[in-house]
């Protein structure tokens, strides 16, 4: 069995394969909260994505071998990328899960969190590179910190264009804002491809948007946990 670990910046999701299919996921506050979990499992093989230092791996099981996504572990995708070296750990294992899930396919990994992350990989199994934009949330944050008087919205399902209010004003302007970006953004991407583009929705703002962009979308909410697993079998398997 392996274990994939994905330290985020607010939490930490654990997933459990047996080869590619996944069978469970946890998600806890930090990665020692999660480690009673994996000695109750007691993996083969782990491996660490953080996208910062990673703390608590000394509490791991000792019996599994112990993997830390850094820019000198092997992949199972060439990089075509200049700094490969500041390259997030979130980013380029959501670019392997979407080589894994749809080979010999142009695919473009669209991850809506904290940012708006866009990851694209050709036919060739060659990692391109992307975008970053600021997510939802910073958004909101962004207009309420930085002016005197606007509040602090959050984010809905399906909000009409027109507010009609100083908080469906902010809705509208980030949220249709975000669905008018990304739409564009796909569009652009589509341009570089020669041949179609598979498009992947993943990230926890995902369900925000998956039926408001133009189709086909594909929504896969645990590729991060399928790229990291594809990284660490292409690991072991070495």
């Amino acid at each position: 069995m392996n274990a994939v670990v994905d330290i985020g910046n607010s939490r930490t999701k654990i997933g459990l394969f047996k080869n590619q299919d996944l069978l469970q996921v946890a998600d806890f506050a930090y990665l020692s909260a999660g480690t009673d979990f994996l000695h109750s499992h007691a993996p083969s093989n782990i491996l660490i994505a953080s996208v910062g230092e990673p703390a608590g791996i000394e509490m791991l099981p000792k019996d599994s071998r112990i993997l830390v996504l850094n820019p000198d572990l092997p992949l199972p995708l060439a990089i075509a990328y200049e700094t490969n070296r500041t390259l997030g750990a979130d980013r380029i294992a959501a670019a392997c899960g979407a080589a894994a899930r749809f080979p010999g396919e142009n695919c473009l990994v669209i991850d809506l969190g904290t940012c708006i992350n866009y990851e694209l990989v050709t036919s060739d199994r060659v990692y391109r590179g992307g975008a970053i934009s600021p997510g939802v949330r910073m958004r909101f944050r962004s207009m309420h910190e930085q002016t005197a008087r606007l509040p602090l919205a959050e984010p809905v399902v399906d909000v009409p264009i027109i507010g009609q209010s100083t908080i469906s004003c902010l809705q509208s302007g980030v949220l249709n804002g975000v669905v008018g970006e990304v739409n564009g953004m796909i569009a652009r991407f589509e341009m570089q491809c020669n041949g179609p583009l598979r498009v992947i929705l993943c990230g926890g703002d995902a369900q925000l948007f998956e039926n408001q962009l133009k189709p086909p979308i594909f929504v896969a909410p645990n590729l991060v946990l399928e790229g990291l697993n594809s990284i660490l079998e292409h690991n072991v398997a070495a």
